[in-house]
């Protein structure tokens, strides 16, 4: 699938670009035990999640949107230094902006009487006809200072606006810089159309099959991996 990313003009040479979440694992999770870990409740050795290709892969599946430029937090308060070019359009040149505490009333973890932050997205996507994209937060980053909402934007169609990345900022504590190119959203591509759900006892051959799986979890290690896994990442 191509994906067609377009910023305003004199922005690309400034801007951090989106890229495949493939290439950017975060460093706590490359800095994880490999392969066991020692468990003070079972006494012995488990492996860890870096061990866990659905964990891995959702982190490094889809597309991440970076922080357009470092943003100073200090006391609950942002600030940055970015002398980002007026290209004559109606686009705002801040890389954070807010939403009025009360577009978010009723919303669970929104403190009360809060801004919403927002993060600007200076990229517009293009996806192939029929394709949406699904905006989330980053795949299993707890560790971040922020929450972002999720949303689905039809891209094909929305290819010539921008689409931005609401959040609530959940680490009061935080004092220092959110350097830019830090993650704010990780997008992924999905295709419109029904879903027709379907249920049903498993057959013989189903129950087989089944029995099968659940014998080669208890006799080895690694069994998604090895053998159902589509591909290596």
């Amino acid at each position: 699938m191509k994906i067609r990313f377009a910023c305003l003009p004199g922005y690309e040479a400034i801007l951090p670009k989106p890229s495949l979440a493939s290439g950017a694992l975060p460093d706590w999770l490359k800095a994880m035990p490999a392969a066991t870990a020692s468990s003070v409740l079972l006494d012995a050795e488990v492996r860890t999640v870096k061990q866990c290709p659905p964990f891995v892969d959702a982190m490094q599946s889809g597309i991440l949107f970076p922080l357009a430029a470092d943003v100073r937090v200090e006391n609950g308060e942002f600030a940055w230094d970015w002398n980002a070019p007026s290209s004559g359009s109606r686009m705002t040149r801040s890389p954070i902006g807010v939403h009025a505490p009360e577009q978010a009333t009723g919303l669970p973890g929104a403190p009360s009487g809060e801004f919403v932050i927002k993060f600007n997205n200076f990229w517009t996507v293009e996806l192939p006809e029929g394709w949406s994209m699904l905006f989330t937060h980053p795949a299993n980053r707890p560790d971040l200072p922020f929450h972002t909402f999720s949303g689905v934007v039809d891209c094909d169609r929305w290819k010539s606006g921008h689409v931005h990345f609401p959040a609530v900022w959940t680490d009061p504590e935080f004092n220092g810089t959110l350097p830019a190119g830090t993650p704010v959203a990780q997008g992924w591509p999905i295709k419109r159309e029904s879903l027709e759900l379907k249920f049903a006892e498993m057959d013989a051959k189903e129950l087989a099959e089944h029995e099968t799986v659940q014998d080669a979890l208890g006799e080895r290690a690694g069994v998604y991996r090895k053998d159902f896994r589509a591909r290596s990442k």
